[in-house]
């Protein structure tokens, strides 16, 4: 039993967790998510060296390829999902792959998990511009061990993202990304605090990607894509909140919806081509169009 992972530990703290009444029993599954956030502020450096390589991947041409089983594949589809809406971005330039394919977002896939060889298979197309990404609470997968090894071979930047120390996976990685969340509420459910740390981590590569690819401007999505009545709302705000006294409908709709060539426009009193014009000269960093130089 001593050469199980941690995160497949039992967790003494919660042997009575069925015991609770039932504002105790929220009270304690809330408050054991704590930890999560904790090692993973701790892994802030890797974080970071996570995000530049990231970063150089999508100058350089390349993609980013998530892969991961169970809740760590499907963390993975979720974040590649929510990144083209809120920051514009190609669908292709992140790409989640889960063990057991599409069908295992809603059900279990039996021995997807085990499955080296169509790990190997699901990276296939990658190349030495592209990072992958793997995540593993416990390291163990095959699915993502092979992808990572295969992503190797093939000259990919790779990235393990995994909750127990001595993980398998972080040595088939470049890098490392450890979050030890130890043992779960429910021992081996690593849905809750190992899946609330890759989140995190997730959450925070992505984003700061985003940020220094200047997909925002200050805290501001203005990159957003206005799919639905609340982005389209947005999308307004975000003008007028940035270009001034403007009517930030029709300067919408003469921009082509695109918030950022909006607000080059009223800003540098130009029509649409050269506020284009001016954003791929800055490589669409808004800050570079319409702030003060230092």
């Amino acid at each position: 039993m001593s050469d199980l992972p941690s995160t497949e530990a039992l967790d003494p703290a919660t042997a009575g967790i069925d015991r609770l009444d039932d504002v105790a029993l929220a009270r304690l599954l809330v408050e054991s998510q704590r930890i999560a956030f904790d090692v993973a502020a701790a892994a802030a450096s890797e974080i970071a060296q996570a995000t530049t390589l990231v970063v150089e991947a999508i100058e350089a041409g390349g993609r980013v390829v998530l892969v991961g089983a169970g809740t760590s594949g499907r963390l993975a589809v979720l974040d590649a999902a929510e990144l083209p809406p809120t920051f514009g971005v190609e669908p292709s330039l992140f790409d989640a792959r889960i063990a057991g394919g599409d069908a295992a977002l809603r059900r279990a896939v039996e021995g997807a998990e085990d499955d080296a060889r169509a790990g190997a298979r699901a990276v296939e197309d990658v190349c030495d511009r592209d990072v992958v990404i793997g995540i593993s609470a416990s390291g163990g997968a095959a699915f993502v061990r092979a992808a990572l090894q295969k992503a190797r071979e093939q000259g990919a930047r790779t990235v393990a993202i995994v909750n127990a120390r001595d993980a398998p996976l972080a040595a088939d990685a470049e890098l490392a990304i450890v979050a030890e969340t130890g043992a779960e509420p429910i021992q081996g459910s690593t849905r809750m605090r190992a899946g609330t740390a890759q989140k995190l981590v997730l959450n925070a590569i992505s984003t700061g990607a985003m940020i220094r690819l200047g997909k925002t401007y200050r805290n501001r999505m203005v990159d957003l894509v206005a799919t639905n009545a609340k982005l389209r709302a947005r999308s307004e705000r975000l003008v007028d909140d940035l270009a001034g006294d403007v009517d930030a409908r029709a300067l919408l709709d003469a921009a082509g919806g695109s918030v950022k060539v909006a607000v080059v426009m009223a800003r540098r009193g130009v029509d649409r081509s050269e506020a284009e014009r001016l954003l791929r000269a800055a490589s669409g960093r808004l800050a570079g169009v319409i702030d003060d130089p230092a």
